[in-house]
């Protein structure tokens, strides 16, 4: 079924709304893909920046690239797998996708990795699905209507869904629980959770991490160190569809779409409270 999904006007809620459930199938589908490839024997080849590439990553992004093409074909789409193809800036609307986050934890065995699809709207994230499919869980949002986390069966069909929200920010004495990654870390980044009395840090991989701060598992993560669109793009509509917001250290906005012609993100935290981000 061809979506149309035009650039002009703005994007309607409602029309937003009807999109969810499509791309929750393309994630879902990608996922089977990545989970059909065999851990063991798989090829793995490595990208120009070091980071790993495997045929899980390649299989996910044929489902979603075909997906995206029969389904909003008005729409330009920027794959981290196809990033040859990119045409910035992205003043309007891109879908931003990662078909395999955390490789690295693919790669390892573990079960943390994720698939994010992002609509982006003059630079903003406005939707966002992000699905964890060895965990079989999905999250997703549209800001302005909310989020949430639905379970998946085995056959990838939807058993429950379940609203979400961020949670206040710890009161007097409580510690703040901060997501951290697995994989990355930073002197900056490790600096601003010590500063939060009584931080635990949760380390989990891939886009993970914002989903449990958009659920209210988590009071923020931060990460004061480069990270790419699609890492985070997906995940930042969930967050803020659930009531948080995403910054940068100073407390100003996060951009998408290409502005940087290398699509990095220099800096970003994800606030489960938005009354908690420090300002001036």
């Amino acid at each position: 079924m061809d979506h149309r999904l035009e650039n002009d006007p703005a994007l309607d809620l409602d029309d937003a709304a009807s999109l969810l459930a499509p791309l929750t199938e393309l994630v879902a589908r990608a996922g089977a893909a990545i989970l059909a490839v065999n851990r063991e024997a798989m090829s793995i080849d490595g990208k120009a920046d070091g980071s790993p590439v495997t045929e899980a990553d390649l299989a996910a992004d044929r489902v979603i690239a075909e997906g995206l093409a029969r389904l909003f074909p008005d729409v330009p789409t920027l794959s981290e797998e196809r990033l040859q193809l990119a045409c910035p800036p992205y003043p309007g609307r891109l879908f931003l996708i990662d078909p395999l986050d955390g490789t690295k934890e693919f790669v390892a065995g573990r079960r943390e990795f994720t698939v994010n699809i992002a609509l982006v709207e003059g630079g903003v994230p406005v939707l966002g699905v992000v699905g964890a499919p060895d965990l079989g869980l999905i999250w997703r949002g549209l800001v302005g209507r909310g989020a949430e986390r639905l379970e998946m069966a085995p056959d990838f069909r939807i058993r429950s869904v379940t609203p979400i929200r961020t949670r206040a920010m710890p009161r007097d004495g409580a510690p703040w629980i901060a997501a951290v990654s697995r994989s990355h870390g930073d002197a900056r980044t490790e600096a601003l959770i010590d500063a939060r009395p009584g931080a635990v840090r949760v380390p989990l991989g891939s886009a993970l991490k914002l989903c449990r701060v958009a659920e209210g598992a988590a009071d923020l993560y931060p990460r004061l160190a480069p990270t790419c669109e699609w890492d985070i793009a997906a995940g930042q509509a969930v967050v803020v569809a659930a009531g948080g917001i995403v910054t940068d250290s100073q407390g100003g906005a996060v951009i998408y779409g290409g502005h940087r012609a290398d699509f990095i993100v220099p800096e970003f935290i994800a606030w489960g409270d938005p009354t908690a981000v420090p300002r001036g």
